[in-house]
């Protein structure tokens, strides 16, 4: 098949809700950041935050002619290279990246930094797809299911020493878009069961409590199934797995978890309060938020946002900035665009037609899901601060070629609709 003319079959319409973001996004960081400089400054001033991020959003435009311009078939044939140059790039940072903030997660080239872990999303990504392409795979099958969680796992043990958990917390979503492609649900159950038993253990301080609330679970269906002698000893394995893991969790939280990871989750479950220290960014966060009322107070007007009380507004906070200026109604509308672009990237993967831009697809959709779920559940206190960039609207030029590369490559997949090689 001839390839027709790009500007044809791209789909507009997730290109013009991605324009509108990256403008909302600029203009958020404009305002967020302008209460550190006079009125007088220009809008082009290289110096701040926001004439950076001009800079960031002038450099996408040739991304994104070159991302459109290389053959579709270009990522599918060399996937696994992308992706082996991808995990190169994230090695590499142990011995040359720069440290900010106690994190060795960049490449210092100049005056700028680059995050690889950004880009290592759309390399796994084009990985996955390219392994679950295969007409042999069975995700039914244990070797399966272990090569291809070997690929999710292989940059989270890379990024995870930086340490940047929340980087790593991205590739859990692949999960999901596995139990799409035919991996046995019980993966996702396990991980919302140890979720659950993570939590509750924290809750009560007392793993006994949670062992208790196992063992009467599983009496109540022991008692209920016909089948006797298999269920005594499944469940006994279970309740020796739940008991070990429960009694667990103390340790790993007490010394493996970082202190200020262990005071973000002791405020997040009403453990601690201490607004003046971590919980202050949260806090601030909240009443940003909550004084927007309905319509906000408008652009440039926020109080909170000019008086500076959010630190680091500009980057995983910026959605503050929205709730405050733009208020319920804005935050509605941002959240809109998000979910709107989403599910027209899973309607675009529904329609391809080879598994490899199906399932390229769907991860897209994954990331940007979770980015922008934890994001705002972060801003509102519902989940601990961990350092989730809000795609488009967060500070960084990292992140924001990063979710350019991701998108493209699947507009430029679906606006030729590969055939399979």
């Amino acid at each position: 098949m001839k390839n027709q003319s790009i500007s044809q079959n791209i789909d507009w319409i997730s290109i013009i809700i991605y324009i509108v973001l990256v403008i909302m996004g600029w203009l958020n960081i404009y305002s967020s950041s302008l209460s550190n400089v006079g009125e007088d400054s220009s809008i082009l001033d290289f110096s701040q935050v926001y004439g950076k991020q001009f800079l960031f959003i002038l450099f996408t435009i040739p991304i994104i002619f070159i991302v459109l311009f290389v053959d579709a078939k270009f990522y599918e044939k060399f996937s696994i290279v992308i992706f082996a140059i991808s995990i190169l790039s994230l090695l590499g940072l142990f011995a040359f990246g720069k440290v900010i903030a106690g994190q060795r997660c960049w490449y210092a080239i100049g005056s700028f930094t680059l995050q690889p872990s950004e880009f290592a999303k759309a390399a796994t990504a084009l990985a996955l797809a390219k392994y679950l392409s295969d007409v042999q795979i069975n995700l039914k099958e244990v070797n399966r299911q272990v090569q291809v969680l070997l690929i999710v796992m292989l940059p989270v043990m890379l990024i995870l020493p930086q340490p940047d958990p929340g980087s790593a917390l991205i590739y859990s979503i692949f999960f999901v878009v596995l139990f799409r492609e035919g991996m046995p649900g019980w993966y996702l159950l396990t991980g919302f069961i140890a979720i659950l038993l993570f939590v509750l253990t924290l809750v009560t301080n007392n793993p006994y409590i949670v062992i208790g609330i196992t063992v009467v679970i599983l009496a109540i269906n022991y008692f209920k199934s016909r089948i006797v002698d298999r269920n005594i000893i499944a469940s006994a394995i279970l309740l020796v797995m739940i008991s070990s893991f429960s009694f667990s969790v103390n340790y790993v939280f007490n010394n493996v978890f970082k202190q200020h990871h262990r005071d973000r989750f002791n405020i997040l479950l009403g453990k601690e309060v201490d607004l003046k220290g971590v919980g202050y960014n949260t806090n601030q966060s909240e009443i940003a938020i909550g004084s927007g009322g309905l319509f906000g107070k408008g652009y440039l007007e926020g109080t909170q946002t000019k008086g500076g009380f959010v630190p680091e507004q500009h980057t995983d906070y910026i959605f503050t900035t929205v709730g405050e200026e733009w208020g319920f109604a804005g935050c509605i509308f941002v959240i809109g665009l998000f979910v709107g672009l989403i599910l027209r990237i899973i309607y675009l993967a529904e329609r391809q037609k080879t598994k490899f831009s199906r399932v390229y697809g769907y991860c897209v959709a994954a990331i940007l899901f979770i980015h922008f779920f934890v994001n705002i559940a972060m801003v509102i206190g519902v989940f601990p601060t961990i350092g989730v960039p809000l795609p488009f609207f967060s500070y960084g030029g990292s992140g924001l070629w990063g979710f350019t590369v991701l998108l493209f490559i699947f507009l430029k997949m679906d606006a030729n609709k590969v055939n399979e090689w």
